[in-house]
């Protein structure tokens, strides 16, 4: 470099101007490789928007649109059968349960209750989920087939126990035990509980057989029915015990039916019998494990009060026919859930 009185100073220099002009040449890559970046993020964005309002699209097109109105419909009229009751049952009864006979009446269907729950519990929920547990398991080798199998009837028996054990908790909590009248009004509200979650299982088997056809889905539908109204006829005798008049159990039975209408849109929205299935895993034994406390718990030391041996074999008649009334479910019932 002329004028410079260092001899190395002109190498230095070309040396530190190539070695500028590498790194401007670097950063301007870098800068067109973080814009390119920005230009595939964004086009990835508005790739999954377009999926995602496909899949919006699709759920509310004119296809799927009989779909939730039959399955709306369906869940709804399984709601609705929990007012049977108010055709069955003498108008007097809210009114006379302080008297000797309507004391006598109301045990006569607690009984009938018992039976009820313990039939749904064995014959219908328990069943249920052991025959999801053996569907999904037969679709895997035999040596990992009978490993998951073990592990999903374990996972089936201790959600019995934490629904069992949650509506312990829910009783302690709201509850004191020193009221016997508050008691009774507890275990009310949580057999509507209860009753919110297994309408919940029969509005996912009616939207799930909706989604296969009509045709199933209105067998099953009937299927619900015919099986259900006789285990709304327990579940209203358990809200006369809890204090409620006829028309303040028949409110509050309808408002169970909310939980139907969740289980519809759930299926519909997962747009597939499996998603059914996975939700079906763990609900079916934690509803058992609820029923089973209300039925252990709060209806059954009422009964063992009896003294009089001939109202005791009526009580037990009495339960013996709600538990035969609460036969399996109908093949149609299980279709909805295994299909």
């Amino acid at each position: 470099m002329p004028g410079c009185p260092c001899s190395g100073c002109g190498m230095a220099g070309q040396r530190l101007l190539f070695f500028i002009a590498v790194a401007l040449e670097l950063l301007g890559g870098a800068g067109g490789s973080q814009q390119a970046l920005r230009n595939r993020g964004a086009a990835a964005a508005c790739r999954l928007d377009n999926k995602e309002s496909e899949s919006w699209g699709a759920l509310l097109s004119g296809e799927r649109l009989d779909t939730w109105i039959c399955s709306l419909l369906g869940s709804l009229m399984v709601g609705l059968s929990g007012v049977f009751p108010l055709l069955v049952i003498p108008l007097e009864m809210g009114a006379t349960l302080r008297s000797e006979a309507g004391t006598r009446h109301l045990k006569w269907l607690l009984s009938f209750a018992l039976g009820g729950l313990l039939g749904n519990v064995f014959l219908h929920l328990l069943p249920e989920a052991w025959a999801y547990t053996c569907s999904s398991s037969l679709m895997l080798p035999p040596a990992g087939g009978e490993r998951q199998s073990l592990q999903q009837q374990q996972q089936l028996g201790l959600w019995v126990i934490a629904g069992f054990l949650t509506f312990l908790a829910l009783e302690k909590m709201f509850l004191d035990s020193k009221e016997r009248e508050g008691a009774n009004q507890v275990s009310g509200y949580l057999n509507l509980l209860a009753n919110t979650i297994d309408n919940f299982t029969h509005g996912l088997a009616v939207a799930a057989s909706f989604l296969v056809s009509k045709k199933i889905g209105l067998l099953t539908t009937m299927a619900i029915l015919l099986h259900e109204i006789p285990h709304e006829v327990g579940d209203f005798a358990i809200l006369l015990r809890a204090g409620f008049d006829r028309w303040s159990a028949a409110k509050l039975q309808l408002s169970t039916a909310l939980g139907g209408l969740l289980g519809a849109c759930f299926a519909i929205c997962t747009q597939s019998p499996k998603g059914v299935e996975e939700t079906v895993a763990w609900i079916l034994p934690f509803t058992s494990g609820g029923f089973l406390y209300i039925a252990l718990v709060n209806v059954l030391p009422d009964l063992l009060e009896e003294d009089d041996p001939w109202d005791r074999g009526d009580g037990a008649v009495l339960a013996l026919r709600g538990v035969t009334i609460r036969r399996p479910a109908p093949p149609a019932i299980r279709l909805g859930f295994t299909l």
